[in-house]
């Protein structure tokens, strides 16, 4: 079997980057990456808890709270709480069939140091995650790809906690501290309606780097940096530490000592640099109204081109520090260690069709690529993309519905070290490539409440692996089918 975690993400592919663009969706805006201040706030003006439950101007389920949200309004505070639950099960394949509950509670505080003292610019933020339930991908399915990106060990920790600093009249700002990178790195407007990890923060680094980098349910220490030389052109670079849980390459669970509480702070393995650069493509400048129907521009995009260069030491996927093939009986069993890790990808999000300039009816498409070396890596390339359609159907303006396509290729020194093993005890198979499809709808039933049916269905398991219960087979294709719920608070 592959070196199995159940990778990050919420996604946010990633967490907020799902839940904040429920939220922009129910008000007729245009899906967006993930937000770097406080999440999922009410505005002053939003009715109270009583009244209204149902208006397209409630953004949030408990509104104004009686008026305490205006009133830390004032003060520069803002409260987020959001509860993402699902359930998913198997009717064909995998180890065996069932359904799990799985979910996710989330927390956020945030402080506006010009409102609360005068210093302009500046934002606290802090967040905290209670992730309860069991995961069917764990349980039943034995993937890569795992269905859901909100899918993880079970805890209650501190997610992210950080100062941001805007300067340069928003051309340039600073943040650092405790950071999830799924948040802002590897995004994808169009792939964020999605609930397969892939989704959400890809399969390279989750499957490649220690304890599968810091993004959710992880996050590390670190500082970002992001400037805006021209208004169509953005630039994030970032360094942080590369192993939010500690621990070596194969002891590094999510819910290791400290890390389960999210107080992790290792410095003791190595230092994790990403870099991004964005172009936007008839995108409203600075200043200018958005009205979320792109009227008088033509159809817009986001294009990124990226790297992480990651400076610990990765394993070896087929030779031992001899030589030896680590399926050879006389090999040592201890991988060779290579000094780093990288991978360079490629997104992009586009939209394709507009009915008309003032009609929310459109349709977008989008692709993620990522590659890494094939000796150090499990995968070394990723790939996932789709369609996607805005007011599907009469009625339902602030609907989704999508169609999407991920694929992950096993690293050929995994490969060959399966090859090897066949060689000397004569059993076994060759890992390959692991693909699935997602066919899914969100609903918004009102701008605090989103309903998601989904559909996923996987082909060649884990690349191939032999399945426990049946000697002699692999792990059968698997079809899955599921429900989330996303209750803005």
């Amino acid at each position: 079997m592959p070196r199995y975690r159940v990778p990050g993400c919420f996604h946010a592919a990633g967490l907020l980057a799902a839940i904040w663009s429920s939220a922009a969706e129910a008000q007729s805006i245009p899906a967006q990456p993930a937000p770097t201040g406080p999440i999922s706030t009410a505005s002053p003006g939003d009715p109270g808890f009583t009244t209204q439950l149902f208006s397209s101007s409630r953004s949030t389920l408990l509104g104004d709270m009686w008026g305490l949200r205006p009133a830390l309004g004032a003060l520069g505070i803002s409260f987020g709480a959001q509860e993402i639950s699902e359930v998913f099960g198997n009717a064909t394949g995998g180890l065996h069939r069932g359904a799990d509950y799985n979910g996710l509670t989330l927390v956020s505080l945030g402080l506006d140091t010009g409102k609360a003292f005068g210093w302009s610019g500046g934002t606290f933020s802090i967040s905290a995650l209670q992730i309860h339930g069991r995961s069917v991908s764990a349980d039943n399915l034995g993937l890569l790809d795992t269905v859901s990106g909100i899918e993880a060990q079970r805890a209650t920790r501190l997610w992210e906690a950080w100062f941001q600093q805007v300067l340069l009249d928003g051309k340039l700002d600073v943040k650092i501290g405790q950071q999830s990178l799924d948040q802002e790195f590897i995004t994808s407007a169009g792939s964020s309606l999605f609930l397969n990890t892939m989704a959400g923060w890809p399969l390279i680094p989750s499957a490649d780097l220690y304890a599968g980098g810091p993004a959710y349910p992880l996050s590390s220490l670190g500082v970002r940096l992001r400037a805006q030389p021209m208004d169509n052109v953005t630039i994030l670079a970032g360094v942080f530490n590369d192993n939010p849980a500690g621990g070596s390459f194969n002891d590094d669970s999510q819910v290791r000592g400290a890390a389960q509480s999210g107080t992790a702070f290792n410095f003791n393995t190595g230092a994790l640099a990403i870099a991004e650069i964005q172009y936007a493509l008839n995108q409203p400048t600075l200043g200018q109204m958005d009205y979320g129907n792109g009227a008088g521009r033509g159809l817009p995009g986001t294009y990124r081109l990226g790297a992480w260069f990651d400076s610990a030491a990765f394993p070896d996927q087929r030779f031992d520090g001899n030589g030896l093939s680590l399926a050879n009986p006389a090999s040592s069993g201890t991988p060779r260690m290579h000094r780093n890790n990288w991978s360079v990808y490629g997104v992009f999000d586009q939209m394709i069709w507009r009915s008309a300039p003032d009609d929310p009816r459109s349709l977008s498409i989008f692709a993620r690529l990522m590659g890494a070396p094939d000796d150090r890596n499990q995968v070394d390339f990723s790939v996932n993309a789709g369609i996607t359609l805005k007011a599907p159907l009469p009625g339902r303006q602030n609907d989704t519905v999508g169609i999407g396509y991920g694929l992950a290729k096993l690293s050929d020194h995994l490969s060959e070290l399966d090859a090897d093993a066949a060689a000397y005890d004569g059993t076994g198979s060759t890992r390959s490539t692991e693909s699935f499809i997602e066919v899914t709808y969100q609903a918004q039933i009102a701008p605090w409440l989103a309903v998601q049916p989904d559909f996923q269905y996987f082909f060649t398991p884990s690349g191939g692996v032999p399945n426990p219960n049946e000697p002699g087979h692999r792990i059968g294709n698997e079809a899955v089918l599921g429900l989330r719920t996303n209750i803005t608070f």
